[in-house]
Order: structure tokens, then C-alpha cells, then sequence
């Protein structure tokens, strides 16, 4: 069997810069490792949250991840990848499929099972985000069956708890709730600790909610200047732009739907570009789409809305068909981090659930 994995480029940069400036009445923890630093951080957070609730009072929730979601997800990327791959390469193949948990095809030549594996291996390292190992095993006769590993997926849950803890964290944020602190509990699990607040079902909606991603295209008919003047087009709407609140119209209809996106990651433009972006997959409905999208409307402008908020309006230059691209703009590195986990509350497999949430009463009354 071999075994390759993806290449982590989580942007956890980033990550721990937005983290620090919201978290910077607590002491600086020095070190090279930021991925490191932010636990150490989150753990001294929860340490403060917990003191918090014991003289104060508060509440606690403890989420739980979808990890069968995940795995799911996780084999029909797997699917997808080699879907495209025999195809753009001219593998020919036979009896493609999912079965207990991995991807098995039959590839008559040799060489070809191995091309496959290497072109596998050279794409998910191109991912915006890193992944888990992928187990590959040839039976000699034409079968080769792909599959993640135990231990492989035991890194995509971990990862998944990380990122589901920077969107709590972001939400939390946003809802104003400051003196939170927010943990892993166990494999997937995830525990929140709420100082004063008395209403954990409200904060618990919050946390559960996704946002609405899309894809559309700018209405070129008039411009959004005219449309304030009179009535928008028929099928077309104005939206505003997340910073400046500048108007953009835009057609309805969602071209490219933001459940098809798989993965985001904060990063810049180039290795020594201080310009901000955020790079993005789709999934192999969400790729032929974009590239039938971008190939019609050559020359056009569209729009990425999150929230029916307009975060960038690139030109279309040229067909997108590689199934990735990136988000620019006028972007702050806190910007780029933010709409990256925007992108990606969209795209988490499953949904986040409630395993238990408690009201604490400050210490000498009793909890309940």
C-alpha cells in the first residue's frame, strides 16, 4: 500500500493574527509555532472563561461535530479528484464506485494505476487547505482501491474541530460576546464557556447557522447609480459591498452555488506580495459549472456574495475550468481570514449539533 498526503497551507498565519488582535488583553505566549500558539492561547482563554463562570455564572455548550458527514465527504472528494483526473489524463478505467468507506476502479495498465496516484498526489497538494493521508492499495489485477487512513482521518477530524472552532470564535465575535473561551473535548467535540451570558439557546442558534454563499453575475444593463434613480430590472436586485457599502446590481439567479465550494484558505497573492486573498475549490459540480459560467461571459464582471454582502467583483478574463481560483480585493489580512471562514462555514461537512447546554449560577446558588 502507499500512502500520501496533502500539503498543510492553512493560512494559520493568518489565523493567529486575527486571533490575536481579538484576544489581546491576554498576555502574548512566544513561540515559532503559531498553530501551537493559538492552542495555547484558546487554553488560557477557556482557563479565564471557567474562573469567569464559577463567580459569575454563565453558561456552557457542548457542540459536536459531524463526523460521519465527514468521512462522507471526504471519500466523494476522493471520487471526484479521480474522476477528473482519469479523465484529463485519458486513463481508460472501469467499474468506478464508492464501497465501504474508499474509491475503487479498475485500470487494466500499470503504469496508468500509477500515474493516477501521482497525479492524485500533485493535486490535493495543491489544495487551499491540507487533508488527511490517503491509503493506496494496487491488488495486482487491474483494482486499485483509495481510502483515507485511520490515521489519516483522525487529522481531517482534528482539523475540522480547528476550523469549527475559529467560525465559534468568529461568531462569538461578531454577537459581542468577548469573554468566551472555546475548546476541544474529545475527538469531536467542542466545548463553549460563556461568562454572563444567560441565554445559551440564542448563542447556540448563532453558532449553528451557516452562511449563504454565491456566485452571480453583475446586471450590465444600467448601472446601480440608475438603479437607485428607478426601479431595478426585472430578475436583478442591488446588494451592497461588504466595506465600502458601495451599491452593485446584480442579476438573481445564482450562477454557481456556494455549496459546491470544498475548501478556502486565507494566503496572498504571491510568495512576496503583502496583497491578501483567499483561494478557493469547488467540487466537481461546482467546477464544470464555473467553468461553463465564466466561459459564457467572457469580458463580464460577477460577484461573490456572502450573506448578501458583495466581498469581490472580478472580470471575467478568461474560462475558469480548473475547479479553484482566489478572491481579491481590497482586502486586510483580518479580511481575507475572515471571508475565508465564511466561505468555509458554507462548506464543513454537516452541521455543528447541541449535546448539552447548562445555565451556571455564580458560586453559593445552586445551578441548573
Amino acid at each position: 500500500m502507499t500512502i500520501y498526503q496533502r500539503a498543510r497551507t492553512t493560512g494559520a498565519t493568518a489565523l493567529f493574527v486575527a486571533f490575536i488582535l481579538a484576544s489581546a488583553t491576554l498576555p502574548a505566549i512566544s513561540g515559532s509555532d503559531p498553530a501551537r500558539d493559538v492552542e495555547q492561547m484558546r487554553a488560557a482563554m477557556a482557563a479565564n472563561a471557567e474562573k469567569a463562570l464559577a463567580t459569575q455564572g454563565g453558561s456552557r455548550i457542548l457542540f459536536k461535530v459531524d463526523s460521519d458527514a465527514l468521512r462522507e465527504a471526504v471519500v466523494t472528494d476522493l471520487r471526484d479528484d479521480v474522476v477528473r483526473i482519469v479523465r484529463e489524463e485519458r486513463i481508460p478505467f472501469a467499474g468506478l464506485a464508492i464501497r465501504d468507506g474508499g474509491v475503487e476502479l479498475r485500470i487494466a495498465d500499470a503504469g496508468n494505476r500509477q500515474r493516477l496516484a501521482s497525479k492524485l498526489a500533485s493535486s490535493m497538494a495543491t489544495a487551499p487547505s491540507g487533508g488527511g493521508a490517503i491509503g493506496v492499495a494496487d491488488s495486482g489485477d487491474g483494482l486499485i482501491r483509495l481510502a483515507p487512513t485511520d490515521s489519516g482521518f483522525a487529522e481531517r477530524l482534528h482539523r475540522l474541530v480547528g476550523e469549527s472552532i475559529d467560525l465559534i470564535e468568529q461568531d462569538l465575535r461578531n454577537s459581542g460576546v468577548r469573554l468566551a473561551g472555546v475548546r476541544p473535548d474529545g475527538p469531536d467535540r467542542i466545548r463553549v464557556l460563556l461568562p454572563d451570558v444567560r441565554d445559551p439557546a440564542r448563542i447556540a442558534a448563532v453558532i449553528a447557522r451557516k452562511a449563504r454563499v454565491a456566485f452571480r453575475l453583475v446586471d450590465v444593463s444600467m448601472t446601480a447609480t440608475q438603479v437607485q434613480q428607478n426601479a431595478p430590472p426585472p430578475g436583478s436586485e442591488v446588494l451592497t459591498d461588504f466595506k465600502t457599502r458601495a451599491p452593485y446590481l446584480l442579476l438573481k439567479e445564482i450562477a454557481v452555488d456556494g455549496d459546491d465550494i470544498t475548501d478556502a484558505a486565507p494566503g496572498f497573492a504571491a510568495p512576496q506580495s503583502q496583497q491578501p486573498i483567499v483561494s478557493f475549490r469547488f467540487n466537481a459540480r461546482g467546477t464544470r459549472r464555473f467553468a461553463h459560467v465564466t466561459a459564457d461571459n467572457i469580458g463580464r464582471p460577477f460577484a461573490v456574495v456572502i450573506d448578501d454582502q458583495v466581498v469581490s467583483s472580478p472580470v471575467i478574463r478568461e474560462p475558469i475550468t480548473g475547479g479553484s481560483g482566489q478572491i481579491s480585493g481590497n482586502f486586510t489580512l483580518e479580511d481575507a481570514n475572515k471571508i475565508a471562514m465564511l466561505l468555509r462555514s458554507g462548506t464543513l461537512p454537516g452541521r455543528l449539533t447541541v449535546v448539552d447546554q447548562q445555565v451556571v449560577e455564580p458560586s453559593g446558588h445552586a445551578g441548573k
